[in-house]
């Protein structure tokens, strides 16, 4: 028997109030955006009823979406205000996608997936679920330099080190969140500034390769 609505909405409950409670969420805005989105719409049919489980899933072509705590650690770590422009790499199935969607208002994400398949899925996906956000199929490594620059932007899958052109079409004092590197992967932050990138390290994290680039 299949799930209600309301058993999603129940269940999506819970799981927010646990990562508040273990303290994965600390900016009210990523708490408001992650109890507004339906994690379960996804999510490919098979894994829906584990969709408010705190764990990645597999979305298909290799890739997976991420844990909720991971996608709230990193909503929180980009400090997002309403009407930043946001640069996104790795679209996947659109979740964290609609996540930021829903803090920066409607028309200020851009995201950029590699597997041209994800990228049309989740393109209508994100358009059904009523979340205005532009999609291309592309190389991420590139970055979407057209609207540049970004208050913000950040990498949802793991590059060896962030690309210069993501990190360069963010407007000094913006950020990028990121994981970094192949065996060993840390969370990154960088802020571009008037004399450089500042970086800061925030712990060990494990996402699926970056596709694209030199490969």
């Amino acid at each position: 028997m299949g799930r209600t609505p309301e058993d999603f909405e129940a269940a999506r409950t819970r799981l927010v109030d646990q990562l508040v409670d273990r303290g994965h969420v600390e900016r009210a805005s990523t708490e408001r955006a992650l109890r507004a989105v339906p994690r379960h719409e996804f999510v490919p049919e098979g894994n829906r009823r584990s969709a408010y489980e705190d764990r990645p899933l597999p979305i298909g072509n290799g890739q997976t979406i991420s844990a909720p705590h991971m996608v709230a650690i990193m909503t929180d770590l980009l400090a997002l205000e309403p009407g930043d422009r946001v640069l996104e790499i790795g679209t996947g199935c659109g979740y964290h996608a609609a996540v930021v969607s829903e803090i920066v208002g409607a028309g200020n994400v851009y995201s950029v997936e590699y597997e041209a398949d994800l990228a049309r899925e989740s393109r209508e996906r994100l358009s059904r679920l009523g979340y205005d956000v532009h999609v291309r199929q592309g190389d991420g490594h590139a970055g979407w330099p057209e609207h540049a620059p970004y208050d913000a932007a950040y990498v949802t899958c793991a590059p060896e080190t962030v690309p210069d052109a993501v990190v360069q079409q963010v407007r000094t004092g913006g950020r990028v969140v990121a994981p970094e590197g192949t065996s060993r992967q840390t969370l990154v932050v960088l802020t571009p500034t008037e004399t450089g990138v500042s970086r800061e390290v925030h712990g060990r994290v494990r996402f699926v390769p970056m596709r694209g680039g030199s490969e």
